[in-house]
């Protein structure tokens, strides 16, 4: 029905004809979309057809049955100390790259930390639908042999079995629009403006089609290949122990020596000015207060001559 409303929206941008041949156009319109109706009609009737099983034979040869198209995402997480992390997301490539006929492929890698420090690493990979499972039983039993072990382990799947199905039905509607919108436009004649409309409706239609399958080359690639995250981390530090707080005392001395010097640098900061102000204050009183004043202003006694 969609499609009949567009294709007759279309004819009556193409529709604008001169006087001159105007049953003519509009015989070729009507004969357009009785022509595209009846393939709808067709479309429609497919699976209702198939639906109608013969009573002398099974009802599973007569009936199709289409197979789910679910999208899968596997998600693993490994424990393992910090310099094994690197060596283990080499192995997990390695498994990666043995798999025949493009069975996996890396999208992405990343670790960070170092030796001694809390490490973690995540890979992003993209398995073959059919191999997921098994591969991540590998994954386990390489992080086995690294002296690791399997922390965390999750699958979810998105069904995109309706999507993929509508969108194909779209995309038949879409080509079979943009055929008979084609043929219209190779047989029929008009004027410039009423051509260029109708090339127009024809560029419109095509775009729609290359959006679909756009759409369904996506979707197939996500239910052909399953996403497969894995993300590392570093077994957590031990607690307690008479060592502990000597190790924890080590690592926060420079930090604590940085601290310490910061405080003097803003300690300096902050006087300066002050000790300036002071220092000038002192040079000027005792540049210019009177001879017989002290520096606190007291007058000084005289001396006492001294006696034979």
């Amino acid at each position: 029905m969609r499609m009949r409303k567009t294709l007759f929206a279309t004819i009556v941008i193409l529709g604008l004809a001169g006087c001159s041949g105007v049953d003519q156009t509009a015989s070729e319109y009507d004969l357009a979309e009785t022509e595209a109706a009846g393939a709808d009609a067709d479309i429609a009737r497919e699976p209702a057809l198939a639906s109608m099983a013969s009573p002398e034979e099974p009802a599973n040869s007569e009936i199709p049955v289409s197979q789910p198209q679910i999208a899968y995402s596997y998600d693993y997480g490994f424990r393992l100390p910090s310099s094994e992390i690197p060596k283990a997301q080499q192995q997990h490539i390695a498994l990666c790259n043995r798999l025949p006929a493009n069975g996996c492929r890396v999208l992405n890698m990343s670790n960070s930390g170092g030796e001694g420090d809390y490490a973690t690493g995540r890979l992003h990979l993209e398995v073959a639908a059919p191999k997921a499972m098994a591969f991540g039983e590998q994954l386990a039993e390489a992080i086995d042999q690294s002296g690791g072990s399997q922390i965390a382990a999750s699958i979810s799947g998105e069904d995109l079995s309706k999507i993929i199905v509508d969108t194909e039905a779209r995309l038949r509607s879409r080509v079979l629009l943009s055929q008979r919108l084609t043929e219209l436009l190779r047989t029929r004649k008009g004027t410039v403006a009423e051509l260029v409309e109708a090339e127009r409706a024809v560029t419109s239609v095509n775009e729609e089609i290359d959006q679909a399958r756009s759409w369904l080359k996506e979707m197939r690639g996500r239910v052909s290949y399953s996403t497969v995250m894995i993300n590392y981390q570093s077994s957590a530090p031990g607690a307690g122990g008479f060592s502990q707080p000597i190790r924890e005392a080590l690592g926060d001395i420079s930090a604590t020596l940085g601290y310490s010097i910061a405080a003097v640098i803003t300690l300096i900061a902050i006087m300066l000015p002050w000790i300036l102000l002071l220092a000038l204050a002192i040079y000027l009183r005792r540049r210019f207060k009177a001879a017989d004043r002290s520096f606190w202003g007291r007058k000084l006694e005289p001396a006492a001559p001294a006696e034979d």
